[in-house]
């Protein structure tokens, strides 16, 4: 689960993390004198509150000098679609906007808690270069990333805290603030089950020393139960309507730009089912993931989405029938190629529980499934359909 800016920051205060003062807008009419001088005296910015990264090169962050200005600037922003690096073309809508005070910077920096699966350990990620893309930065100066895995079970230790410090050079009179400020960023990215806390920039100010400029938090969703505090903070457009749909009726899915719509059962069998599209020469349009036991009804539920979103060409289902039967697979094919009219070639590969008995009701059901007998071949297939479409 991710959130906002403002969402994130508000956290972070009560970490005991500081942060500009700010106040949330929805719409421009709530722009006030009184509501800008809680925020601090001109010059201020208005942030824009989406879901993606590269705001300011968009226009979605605006500096405004006065009061006129900032209303202005407000009625430009709301109801805009902003187009970033990270949106695609497309962009995402702005419903709400940061106002915020404005800082005198001495130094940015960029410092992050996120997990590394390789390593199977939590890791800081810290930058002396802040503001900017960190996947650029990784990418064109590798050389200015510096990461510390750290022990799950210690946390991080205040050691580990003022190595971190003293390798981006913050100064000497602001040392102890940094390493209070990393200890409660490392603390609270455990205490919410969190999958990265983010920091960019992590600024040294003139006016309130250390302070997270901006910030991005993101909940682990599989230990939301813990939290149940924070799910109130989940929007509606925090997925699209297909991650949304997908969620209710308990399936993984995660929406792509490929013509080959995918249905598998099991992350790693959806990974390399991805693989081998791509080894063939196409391209996935999602990564679906029905699990281990769905039923009918989310077998055809997966095929809606599957086929309501984007430019789909073909379908291929590669299924596993352990917990799930390749029967019960088969039977959701059916009911779905017949309820909501599949119009594109839909290739099959199924193995393990049943799959006799699968393929079976497939081949008598007359709606001209594709079937494959091993992965390889299915892939193929399946690139070569969607091609001739």
């Amino acid at each position: 689960m991710r959130l906002l800016e403002h969402q994130a920051k508000k956290i972070l205060s009560s970490w005991g993390i500081a942060v500009p003062r700010g106040a949330l807008l929805l719409r421009s009419s709530q722009l006030t004198a009184s509501l800008c001088r809680k925020a601090g005296p001109f010059p201020l910015l208005l942030k824009a509150q989406v879901y993606a990264g590269g705001r300011g090169k968009a226009g979605g962050i605006v500096k405004v000098k006065n009061l006129a200005a900032a209303r202005r600037a407000a009625k430009g922003l709301l109801g805009r679609r902003l187009v970033t690096a990270q949106t695609g073309p497309e962009g995402v809508p702005v419903k709400a906007l940061l106002l915020e005070e404005g800082m005198t910077l001495v130094k940015e920096l960029y410092v992050s808690i996120l997990l590394d699966r390789a390593k199977g350990l939590p890791i800081v990620v810290a930058a002396r270069e802040g503001g900017v893309a960190i996947e650029e930065l990784a990418k064109e100066k590798p050389e200015a990333i510096f990461t510390l895995p750290f022990d799950p079970l210690l946390g991080l230790l205040p050691y580990q805290a003022r190595r971190v410090a003293a390798w981006l050079s913050i100064p000497a009179e602001h040392r102890d603030a940094a390493v209070k400020q990393l200890l409660s960023l490392a603390k609270g990215f455990f205490s919410l089950d969190a999958s990265l806390v983010e920091v960019n920039p992590w600024a040294l100010t003139k006016e309130a020393g250390m302070v997270a400029l901006d910030a991005k938090l993101t909940l682990d969703d599989n230990g939301l139960f813990r939290h149940p505090e924070m799910q109130g903070l989940r929007l509606a457009d925090s997925d699209t309507p297909s991650e949304a749909r997908s969620r209710e009726i308990g399936i993984s899915y995660v929406g792509l730009t490929g013509t080959i719509g995918c249905m598998v059962n099991g992350a790693g069998l959806a990974m390399a089912t991805m693989d081998l599209i791509k080894l063939h020469g196409g391209e996935p349009a999602n990564f679906l993931d029905v699990g281990g036991g769905a039923d009918v009804n989310q077998v055809r539920e997966a095929f809606k989405l599957i086929v309501t979103e984007g430019e789909v060409r073909a379908i291929l289902v590669n299924i596993f029938g352990g917990i799930m039967k390749c029967d019960v697979i088969a039977q959701g094919m059916i009911e779905a190629a017949r309820s909501i009219k599949i119009k594109v070639p839909l290739v099959v590969r199924l193995e393990g529980t049943n799959v006799e008995l699968g393929k079976r009701l497939l081949d008598e059901s007359g709606l001209g499934f594709l079937t494959a007998t091993d992965l390889d071949e299915a892939a193929r297939r399946a690139v070569e359909a969607a091609r001739r479409r």
